[in-house]
């Protein structure tokens, strides 16, 4: 079955050669020139992953994604220009799961895409977590991979797929710490580049989100210089 991605860019030229270089590889691509009306169209019909640029008219990208969590986790990629470092992070901390600059490769596109998606099924797959049901168990943390299902004290924390890997490889081994670089390559995979940024990014918003629920939510500890880990109860 094909995937489908959601395009969202102001620039019609972005849009039709980045919608030809996916659907030559398979993809449907549905595209979008303001986030007004692709909200519209993403809630209509449901996407496999959405490729946001961050200004445009009506809806800009941020607004966009913060509309698009209330809703789901759908992966979302940002296209961003190289002036746009804070909107980067602002971007990773409203729970995009990669970035892009301008001007951009179309091969380093399709290949987020695909790690991306990927890294969705997978997540998603029975079978494929550390024990044989799929489901984690680590005190009062719960992760259920097939239902790509995060729960604390019983509540339910929606997490992106990014996010719910990083929690998965920390949890796998409480106490242990992982280096950020660790952390991308669990989150990512060993072939993709991103900046450590992108990890701090993710780590506090996966805070922020437990902390919504559990104010005294601690376990994600930092070791400057180091990385992270996750502490048991």
């Amino acid at each position: 079955m094909k995937h489908t991605i959601a395009l969202v860019d102001d620039d019609r030229n972005i849009l039709a050669s980045v919608s030809m270089t996916l659907e030559q590889e398979g993809f449907q691509v549905r595209t979008y020139t303001d986030g007004e009306s692709a909200l519209q169209g993403i809630i209509a019909r449901p996407v496999d992953l959405a490729v946001l640029d961050i200004k445009m008219p009506r809806m800009d990208g941020m607004e966009l994604l913060q509309r698009l969590r209330q809703r789901s986790a759908l992966p979302v990629i940002f296209l961003t220009s190289k002036d746009e470092e804070v909107d980067e992070l602002m971007g990773l901390r409203l729970g995009a799961d990669d970035y892009i600059t301008k001007p951009f490769s179309q091969r380093l596109l399709l290949e987020r895409i695909r790690t991306l998606l990927r890294r969705n099924e997978v997540s998603r797959a029975e079978g494929s977590g550390a024990a044989p049901t799929g489901v984690m168990v680590r005190s009062d943390l719960t992760l259920d991979e097939t239902k790509h299902q995060c729960l604390w004290k019983g509540k339910d924390i929606q997490l992106t797929v990014t996010e719910f890997l990083l929690v998965k490889a920390l949890a796998a081994r409480p106490g242990m710490v992982k280096s950020r670089d660790q952390l991308i390559d669990a989150a990512y995979g060993e072939n993709i580049y991103v900046d450590d940024r992108t990890i701090d990014s993710h780590i506090k918003r996966v805070r922020k989100k437990f902390r919504v629920e559990d104010e005294s939510f601690d376990q994600i500890e930092t070791l400057y210089g180091i990385g992270y880990r996750y502490k048991e109860n």
